[in-house]
């Protein structure tokens, strides 16, 4: 406990401290005497502007800095707030995307090694691809990789070993892709022919429709047979062979189509003896190929790519759909329609490439070094001046 003389000091201590919160107000009290009426006090004077009076000029525009600023509807600024654009008046149509018109040219009159162009045009797989193509057929089997060449066309049909003897001979041309990966041709000979020696070709009359078949196949079938080119007669037979082998005017042909030729003779009574060009020397090269033209090509690429694109879906669906894919065929090309062509579909249809823009360059490297060898060319090119793939890169 604490003693008397202890408590004594406290007590005055809160005595003293009591009266001087007596003296203070109250502190809400204090507030609201400051705190500022809603309503001025009675008996206040009030301005009232005098309406009939001419207004004041106006004083500085306090927007003018904004006028100068951006506007419109992705701008907000104090004059011209965002606001939703609205629409007066119906939609713009969408263009349809354009569509790029291809002209091929056939090597040969229509033919069921040219199925995978019909069948893409009559199941529109070219228009899904936007592509308008228009398929013609040649007056004469060396006039399309001229015109080709000339720029006249778009794509032709010809043959690997064709392509090879025109490229070294300067055209721009460039295979873009393999209709048939084999072999088509071949020597087809009468089997009652008469010329002075049988036991090899001297003094007999092979006819050719080709350039290729002229300077590649005959010259390796003769230098085979040690035979020189003087001692045989070859005419230029363009698309009559047919004709002409029935008509006794020549003992055989070199550049017939192994399929087609002999049995359409057949039809007619006249027997044959057929010699594949690879039995006598003759590398294995792509039997149908489709050509472009270099100097058009970077620009062309992209519709070729999609040209190429078609013809690999359509081949898919010839080899899928075996039983409707030759009524198709027949309704399309109706010259097509023949008992040699019906004879000859399967063989031929076994025979399209599966992968049309797919490139073999040791295939095409090979047949360089034959030609070569063979004292053909007098010199080698790289592939690449040869064939490309359309869907890789330059």
């Amino acid at each position: 406990m604490l003693s008397s003389s202890c408590r004594r000091p406290a007590r005055a201590l809160l005595l003293f401290v009591g009266g001087l919160l007596a003296l203070a107000p109250p502190v809400a009290a204090q507030e609201a005497d400051e705190a500022p009426s809603r309503f001025p006090p009675l008996d206040t004077e009030v301005m009232v502007p005098d309406l009939s009076r001419p207004a004041a000029p106006p004083g500085p525009d306090p927007l003018a800095a904004f006028h100068t600023l951006p506007n419109g509807p992705a701008v907000d600024t104090p004059t011209h707030p965002t606001a939703p654009a609205v629409a007066v008046g119906p939609a713009q149509p969408i263009a349809p995307p354009p569509v790029r018109r291809l002209e091929v040219m056939l090597d040969w009159y229509p033919s069921p090694r040219h199925a995978a162009l019909f069948v893409a045009r009559e199941r529109d797989l070219f228009a899904h691809r936007g592509l308008e193509v228009e398929i013609v057929t040649p007056a004469d089997p060396d006039v399309p990789t001229k015109l080709l060449a000339a720029s006249r066309i778009d794509l032709a049909v010809t043959r690997q070993p064709l392509l090879h003897l025109l490229v070294h001979r300067g055209k721009p041309l460039v295979r873009v892709a393999t209709l048939v990966g084999v072999p088509l041709t071949a020597l087809v000979m009468r089997t009652d022919a008469d010329f002075p020696s049988p036991s090899s070709l001297t003094g007999a009359r092979i006819g050719h429709a080709n350039r290729d078949g002229e300077a590649i196949l005959l010259a390796t079938l003769l230098a085979s047979q040690d035979v020189a080119r003087e001692e045989i007669d070859s005419p230029d037979l363009h698309f009559g062979m047919e004709q002409a082998m029935r008509e006794a005017r020549v003992d055989g042909v070199i550049d017939a189509g192994r399929h087609l030729l002999p049995r359409a003779l057949a039809d007619d009574g006249l027997a044959t003896t057929t010699r594949p060009v690879e039995d006598f020397g003759v590398p294995r090269h792509d039997g149908l190929v489709l050509v472009a033209n270099r100097d058009h090509l970077s620009r062309q690429r992209d519709a070729i790519r999609r040209f190429v694109d078609a013809l690999e879906e359509a081949t898919a669906w010839i080899l899928e759909h075996p039983e409707e894919s030759w009524p198709l065929l027949a309704a399309a090309e109706p010259t097509l329609d023949t008992p040699a062509n019906r004879a000859a579909w399967p063989e031929i249809r076994a025979r399209l490439s599966l992968a049309p823009a797919a490139l073999s360059q040791s295939r095409y490297a090979d047949f360089e070094r034959f030609l070569f060898e063979a004292g053909l060319i007098d010199e080698r090119l790289p592939v690449g001046r040869l064939a490309v793939d359309p869907g890789t890169r330059p």
